[in-house]
């Protein structure tokens, strides 16, 4: 297994970027973090003699900070399925724009190991849960064809180049540190402000499309496993393996909150209809198990709150 010590984070300050900020350090990396805190903050991250910050775009030029980087952990995004149909531009700007930056900067200072977050999101609704990585991506929205884009360029770099890179499918995580607030707010973080409040969520459509929530100490487990295996060129599917309604999320939040609050329902938007990955291949090739089953995974968030 290879000995890396220096790492990049872009999109550090986020959500799962300051979780596996945290879990590097603690493991004895030093780390430099990019954020343009667009989505991220600083408070997110701890002060650690170790550890560096910089207010910057992906889209930067960016080879000095590259410099003596051994592992890039690329997850800095424009997030969010509605977001990329009210801003396609940007979003594909920063989204595979900024993804190609940094791989050219890798690939110029002769980076160890590229890991490049996608998305489950990629596999649309024509294809049949559980997903598997040999799947044809169906994307729904820009955000999905902009992951399956930098999944592309990560394996051109890896055959043409032999750039290390791999891809990880990260499947509707989930933990403390979600932003509740924003207006393209994920729906766990959301619907615990407001039922906590003792206010109504709303749901899209009937409630009964299902998710496969993995919960993101797992996803940075198997996000360190990725950057230590030897592995190249390779997607791997990052998920729990197990599916649940929202219907059924909105049933145990009244039971931790202890509250009795009905959803409304609004229309349904443009999003996949189920998540479920076989999440076999990473077991296999990356020795990853995930450990947090959601109830226990939830009540962890409303705990956090």
């Amino acid at each position: 297994m290879p000995s890396y010590k220096r790492a990049l984070v872009t999109g550090g300050a986020g959500f799962i970027g300051s979780h596996l900020t945290e879990r590097l350090l603690a493991d004895g990396w030093i780390v430099t973090v990019i954020d343009d805190l667009s989505e991220g903050k600083w408070a997110n991250l701890p002060r650690h003699k170790n550890l560096t910050k910089h207010k910057r775009s992906i889209l930067d030029p960016i080879t000095a900070l590259v410099k003596r980087t051994d592992v890039i952990f690329h997850l800095a995004a424009l997030p969010r399925l509605k977001r990329s149909l009210d801003d396609p531009w940007q979003t594909h700007r920063v989204n595979v724009e900024g993804t190609l930056n940094l791989l050219l900067a890798a690939k110029a200072a002769t980076v160890k190991k590229f890991i490049f977050a996608s998305s489950s999101s990629i596999y649309g609704n024509r294809n049949h849960p559980p997903f598997h990585e040999n799947m044809i991506p169906d994307p729904l929205v820009p955000y999905s064809l902009h992951k399956v884009i930098g999944e592309s360029y990560c394996r051109m770099f890896s055959q043409v180049w032999k750039l290390p890179t791999v891809s990880l499918r990260y499947f509707n995580v989930y933990g403390p540190r979600m932003n509740p607030d924003s207006p393209y707010a994920n729906l766990l973080p959301k619907f615990i402000k407001l039922m906590s409040q003792g206010k109504t969520p709303r749901i899209n459509g009937n409630g009964r499309q299902t998710r496969d929530f993995t919960y993101v100490d797992d996803v940075v487990e198997a996000t360190i496993l990725a950057a230590r295996s030897p592995i190249s060129g390779e997607v791997f599917n990052i998920g729990s393996g197990n599916t649940i309604s929202v219907l059924r999320v909105v049933e145990l939040l009244n039971k931790y909150l202890d509250k009795r609050i009905r959803p409304t329902h609004g229309p349904p938007v443009i999003e996949p209809r189920a998540t479920l990955a076989n999440n076999a291949k990473a077991r296999r090739l990356l020795g990853w198990r995930p450990t947090i089953p959601f109830e226990e995974g939830l009540t962890r968030m409303v705990q956090h709150v």
